[in-house]
């Protein structure tokens, strides 16, 4: 029996209006995401290599960037209810198209769960050495996640309602013994420790460091109840992670003239500092397998017109991450990582374009959504978005002039207007869209 849309979060629907939830609640779950230890150390590198007031600007600069992607997709995510891969079908890239979104989305998350579950393993085999070896503190760690983001939104609401009041405790306590040993002053006027960083170049590293995250964001804001807050919880929840913690890792690189931040921590305040790394991934790790699982569902139901159960799908892809941690391999997989993350801000880019400018299939998610439904159909193939996704990426790839992600997004959206101006963007071929709870449909041919 097919399950309930609601009971598998939305995963191959709109969410309906009765499951949207407070701004402030998805605010929360913003900071936790945004407040990661990785956000730690973004800031104890550009501490490093700036000083502070240079840090200041290339946070307030990267955070603009993010904060107006992800408020223009979270407006649509929010508007449709869809999530990143699902959205996806009908804003430029079709079923095929989408179906590599998911995939992407995917492989790229399911590995940084098991990069950061080994990671977080490797904490607790420091917290508690000879109790129990890496391996198993992985899947100790990967299983706990799992079995929270099986139960869905709630649960990750319920851990983000933990673990960002005690992330901001411990790393401000954490501050403070650490800062109460340098003058203020000194620390907000001294040169940068190490080699010197561009404020173009800082802003890349704040931009670039969240992007993925800036593309999935309608995974989260499909949750929100109006255009308002999405924008209110992006402002609050990007601009307090960013500044907060970030500029609390600039001013301890300035501290002890050094840009690795775990070690200061847990050298400095030991017990302490190891609960920030692990509070630091467990919050943001969540975020990884949830979003993993949207794409993978997608990508089958697309690929294969298979509904799987978004509650399993977690499941298999956590003990899978779990494992692959434990066995030490993702590790080898970082630069595969790096270039699928390559390829996540064009999406970004043709998703706007489309919805907002070209509007080739506007038009049918407007009259799906007065019914609550999804389109009837969709484009099978869009050739000229893959062209511009693919083109776009090696941009972002090989220019590193600017700021790499930021250009490959912007060039994506010219691609794609230009390519609508000229007519160029069509769908060949034509797929039934299998509304949740039925059995799935044939393709169609145009």
């Amino acid at each position: 029996m097919a399950q309930h849309p609601e009971s598998d979060d939305f995963a191959l629907a709109r969410v309906a209006t009765h499951a949207q939830r407070h701004w402030f609640a998805i605010a929360v779950q913003r900071f936790g995401q945004v407040s990661a230890l990785s956000q730690f150390l973004m800031g104890a590198t550009l501490g490093y290599g700036m000083t502070f007031g240079n840090a200041v600007l290339a946070f307030l600069f990267g955070s603009i960037i993010l904060e107006v992607i992800m408020c223009v997709v979270g407006i649509v995510g929010q508007k449709e209810g869809l999530n990143t891969a699902l959205l996806a079908r009908w804003t430029g890239f079709g079923e095929v198209g989408a179906s590599l979104v998911g995939l992407a989305i995917g492989i790229s998350l399911i590995g940084w769960f098991g990069i950061q579950s080994a990671i977080s393993a490797e904490s607790l085999e420091a917290l508690m050495p000879g109790v129990l070896p890496v391996w198993a503190w992985c899947l100790i760690f990967g299983l706990l996640v799992t079995a929270i983001v099986a139960v869905g939104f709630g649960g990750m609401q319920w851990l983000a309602n933990i673990t960002v009041p005690l992330f901001l405790v411990l790393v401000g306590w954490s501050i403070v013994t650490e800062l109460t040993r340098h003058p203020l002053d000194e620390l907000l006027t001294s040169p940068p420790p190490g080699p010197e960083l561009s404020i173009a170049a800082g802003t890349g590293i704040v931009a670039g460091g969240l992007i993925v995250g800036a593309i999935i964001t309608a995974d989260m804001t499909r949750f929100n109840r109006s255009g308002k807050d999405v924008v209110k919880q992006t402002v609050v929840g990007v601009t307090l992670g960013e500044f907060v913690i970030g500029l609390a890792g600039v001013l301890l690189a300035h501290a002890v003239g050094t840009d690795n931040v775990v070690a200061i921590i847990t050298s400095s305040i030991g017990f302490v500092g190891l609960l920030i790394v692990l509070t630091g991934t467990l919050k943001i790790n969540d975020w990884n397998l949830y979003s993993s699982s949207l794409g993978l569902v997608n990508f089958v139901s697309t690929t294969f017109g298979r509904n799987l159960s978004r509650t399993v799908t977690t499941v298999v892809l956590g003990v899978v991450g779990s494992v692959l941690a434990a066995a030490g391999i993702l590790g080898r997989f970082t630069d595969f990582l790096t270039v699928l993350g390559v390829a996540f801000p064009p999406i970004a880019g043709i998703m706007i374009a489309e919805y907002f400018v070209v509007r080739r299939w506007r038009g049918d998610l407007d009259a799906s959504r007065a019914e609550g439904t999804l389109p009837a159909s969709a484009p099978r193939v869009v050739p000229a978005t893959l062209v511009v996704w693919l083109v776009s990426s090696l941009v972002g790839y090989f220019v590193h002039v600017g700021i790499p992600s930021i250009n490959s997004v912007v060039l994506a959206m010219l691609l794609y207007v230009v390519a609508g101006k000229l007519g160029l963007v069509r769908g060949v071929g034509r797929a039934v869209t299998t509304q949740p709870g039925a059995r799935p449909e044939p393709a169609l041919a145009d």
